[in-house]
């Protein structure tokens, strides 16, 4: 897995990557209410605002880590937000993307760095 400075996890499955929030990121929002996700086959570019996550502190925003076409979300998500305070780093992923460049994988954090990141 790879890490955001933004404290998203990334999951590469060939060319498809698995985007989701850390358990830090979890814990720092306290219980998720509410995920709104994108449509599949939305084409982003890195930075875009693709996820809203409400939380009972505050809403954020999920940017694309990189850019991509969206082709799975993760329904279950919308269905049940608390899943995210669960398992935030498997089950709880918020969207899967086809990767336009996957060189652009090459600038994230491993988990040491990340860990030492978050410190």
């Amino acid at each position: 897995m790879k890490y955001t400075e933004e404290h998203e996890w990334l999951r590469t499955d060939g060319d498809i990557v698995v985007v989701g929030i850390t358990e830090h990121a979890a814990e720092q929002l306290g219980d998720v209410v509410f995920v709104e996700l994108p449509e599949p086959g939305t084409q982003v570019t890195k930075d875009d605002e693709v996820v809203v996550i409400e939380s009972v502190k505050a809403a954020s925003d999920i940017l694309a880590p990189v850019d991509g076409e969206i082709v799975e979300v993760n329904e279950a998500l919308a269905e049940d937000p608390g899943k995210v305070n669960e398992d935030a780093e498997g089950n709880a992923w918020f969207f899967k993307m086809k990767l336009d460049d996957p060189s652009q994988m090459d600038e994230f954090m491993d988990e040491a760095a990340y860990k030492k990141f978050i410190g």
